[in-house]
C-alpha cells in the first residue's frame, strides 16, 4: 500500500472559467498544441491553446457526449442519438448508427480510443435510473460490438500503457470494474477493481500515467484521485468546486493534468460558494500522461 498524498484547492488552477453546465470530454490534441473539451448539456464544444492561451467554442447541433480525432482527420462522436463523424468548426455531423435504438431513453456517454486506434464508448440511462446501458467498441472498418451491459451511467474508459487492461466505471453503483483486454480488442475477466462509499463522491471520467496510475474524477467528491495498478489509493487532489468530472494528460511533455468540472444541478447558494463551478482546472501531477492515439477509421 503507497502512502496517501493529499494536495488542497490551491495546488488546483482555474485556465479557463467557462461556466459550464457539464464539462467533459477533455482530451489534448498535439498536433494543434491544443486541449479540446465538451460542454455535453450546454452544447459546446471548447478548444484551448497553450502557447497563446486563445479561446474558441462552437455550438453542437445534438449533445456531443465524447470525442475523438480521427486518423483521417476530423473527429468520431458520441452523441445523444448514437455514433457521428463530426467537424465542429463547419458544424457538419454524419450519423453513422445508433447502437440501441429500442432503448429509447439510452443516450451515449463518455468514450476513449485504445492504443490500437479502436473507439470504445458506453451508454446511459439518460434520466440515470435504469441500469439500461452498455459497452461498446466500433473499430475502423465499422463494426460495432456490445461487450457488457447492466451499466447505469457508465463513464471512462481507460486503458492501461500496454493496452492490456480497460477500466469502466458505472458511476451511480461507485465501482470501478477493470477487463483484460487482448490484442484484438476482446475484453474478458471483469472484475470489480475498486468500490468507493457516499463520502468519496461518484467515479466518473478517468486516465492513465505512463506509470499506469489511474486518475478518476469524483462527481460530488471535489476531488481527483490516483490509484496504482493494483488498487492502491496514492493520491488525492482537491478543488474548489463539487462535481470534477473528468482528467486528460496534455502539453508538448504531457506533464499536466487538465481536470473539468460542472455546475449542473447547484442551487444559487452552491453557486455563490463556488464562483469557478464549470470551469476547467489544470495541476501539475509529478507525473507524466500516455499520447493518445487516434481513431483509426
Amino acid at each position: 500500500m503507497g502512502t496517501l498524498e493529499v494536495f488542497q484547492h490551491d495546488e488546483a488552477r482555474c485556465i479557463w472559467p467557462a461556466r459550464a453546465e457539464l464539462g467533459e470530454g477533455p482530451f489534448w490534441m498535439a498536433s494543434e498544441g491544443a486541449l479540446y473539451w465538451l460542454d455535453i448539456k450546454g452544447r459546446k464544444v471548447h478548444r484551448l491553446t497553450l502557447d497563446s492561451g486563445a479561446r474558441e467554442s462552437w455550438e453542437t447541433p445534438l449533445r456531443v457526449t465524447a470525442l475523438a480525432p480521427r486518423k483521417q482527420g476530423g473527429f468520431i462522436a458520441g452523441t445523444e442519438q448514437g455514433l457521428a463523424f463530426y467537424e465542429p468548426r463547419t458544424g457538419r455531423l454524419e450519423r453513422l448508427l445508433n447502437p440501441e435504438p429500442e432503448r429509447t431513453h439510452n443516450r451515449c456517454n463518455d468514450g476513449k480510443v485504445d492504443p490500437a486506434g479502436r473507439f470504445w464508448v458506453g451508454t446511459m440511462d439518460d434520466h440515470e435510473e435504469s441500469p439500461t446501458g452498455a459497452l461498446y467498441r466500433f473499430d475502423a472498418a465499422g463494426h460495432l460490438a456490445r461487450f457488457d451491459d447492466g451499466y447505469t451511467v457508465s463513464n471512462g474508459p481507460a486503458f492501461s500503457p500496454d493496452g492490456r487492461t480497460l477500466y469502466v466505471n458505472d458511476s451511480p453503483k461507485r465501482v470501478t470494474y477493470a477487463f483484460d483486454l487482448s490484442a484484438d480488442g476482446v475484453p474478458s475477466r471483469r472484475r470489480e477493481f475498486l468500490r468507493f462509499e457516499a463520502p468519496h463522491g461518484f467515479p466518473d471520467g478517468m486516465t492513465v500515467d505512463a506509470e499506469g496510475g489511474l486518475w478518476i474524477a469524483f462527481y460530488a467528491g471535489g476531488c481527483v484521485r490516483r490509484f496504482s495498478p493494483d488498487g492502491a489509493w496514492l493520491a488525492e487532489h482537491r478543488f474548489p468546486v463539487a462535481k470534477t468530472t473528468s482528467v486528460a494528460f496534455g502539453a508538448p511533455a504531457l506533464d499536466r493534468l487538465f481536470v473539468t468540472t460542472a455546475r449542473d444541478g447547484l442551487d444559487a447558494k452552491a453557486l455563490e460558494a463556488q464562483p469557478l463551478a464549470g470551469g476547467l482546472f489544470e495541476l501539475s501531477p509529478g507525473v507524466r500522461g500516455v499520447a493518445p492515439v487516434p481513431f483509426a477509421g
